[in-house]
């Protein structure tokens, strides 16, 4: 089959596109032979070497993937059968679905939407996941409470938008003019156009909650706390530097870092199907174009969601 592999850590240069061999499941194990992977920053990250997340080289990457289940290994359970459509969020440590067929945990996958084309649902997994998390989980966010969320307009931030007005939840939300409309169309209460708007001047009541999803200066970050109420709580994914709180108000901090949980991915999938959640795919490239999209990745970030085909 065919699969990009790193050997080496470093620039997107150490990608190679390349025959391997088709992998045999394990017991627990199920093979799927991949209709889309998405690309994350993690993946320049592992790429990279500046993401401590322990891989064995050589790696294909692509943790988010969805196809078709062609092969299970001993003792699988769950009622996956050959032939089912799955999404799954792969242990960041392993191959992922860079490639024509990948090996995966049983307990990783879950059935896939029905409404969005099988490839494209591998953009839901764990951008989905780390907005549920980062709400409620991280967050506790409950029916009537107010979010804000700075930096909105990225695909885990339109997620975080509309699950959170599902939940009952009062959202304020930052974003540019371009992706305004997308914001909105999420289900935002109120959007703040934070290229020509000072948010503290702009929030009027404080929030239960302050989510950031935003690169933001430390001293900028701790400024934004005084919008969060006495005993509320701020929640980031920028996992490179530290979240703030204030212990004399009782606003406590913490960090994402997404986990696997099958309930959630299917409940989430059900969302999709019901027409309450979009899953976003702004662009999909061919298996054989993913070392230019990590070059592009490394010179300033990719916007959007990518979808990866083998084919």
């Amino acid at each position: 089959m065919k699969a990009v592999r790193f050997h080496e850590v470093g620039g997107p240069e150490v990608l190679r596109y390349e025959d391997v061999e088709v992998p045999t499941p394990g017991a627990g194990e199920v093979r799927v032979r991949v209709a889309g992977s998405a690309f994350n920053a993690a993946d320049n990250g592992m790429r990279g070497g500046f993401l401590p997340i322990p891989v064995v080289l050589p790696h294909v990457p692509g943790y988010d993937v969805s196809g078709t289940v062609d092969a299970l290994g001993e003792g699988v359970e769950g009622g996956l059968r050959v032939g089912d459509a799955v999404i799954g969020f792969l242990p960041m440590e392993r191959d992922g679905g860079a490639a024509e067929h990948v090996i995966a945990p049983a307990e990783a996958l879950v059935p896939a939407p029905t409404t969005v084309p099988l490839a494209d649902a591998a953009g839901l997994p764990s951008v989905a996941l780390t907005a549920w998390q980062a709400l409620f989980d991280d967050g506790r966010l409950t029916a009537g409470q107010r979010v804000l969320v700075n930096g909105a307009g990225g695909v885990v931030g339109k997620y975080a938008v509309a699950l959170a007005k599902r939940a009952g939840v009062h959202v304020v939300a930052t974003a540019s003019p371009r992706s305004r409309a997308a914001v909105e169309a999420a289900g935002a209460d109120e959007v703040v156009d934070h290229t020509t708007t000072d948010l503290l001047g702009a929030v009027q009541q404080q929030v239960d909650v302050l989510l950031n999803l935003a690169p933001i200066e430390p001293d900028r970050f701790a400024a934004l706390v005084a919008l969060v109420r006495d005993g509320g709580r701020v929640v980031s994914t920028t996992a490179f530097m530290a979240t703030p709180g204030d212990d004399d108000r009782g606003v406590t901090a913490a960090t994402v870092f997404v986990l696997p949980n099958r309930e959630r991915l299917t409940q989430l999938v059900s969302l999709v199907d019901s027409g309450e959640l979009h899953v976003e795919v702004t662009r999909r490239i061919p298996l054989t174009e993913l070392p230019a999209l990590h070059a592009e990745a490394a010179a300033g970030g990719v916007a959007g969601k990518v979808v990866v085909l083998p084919a």
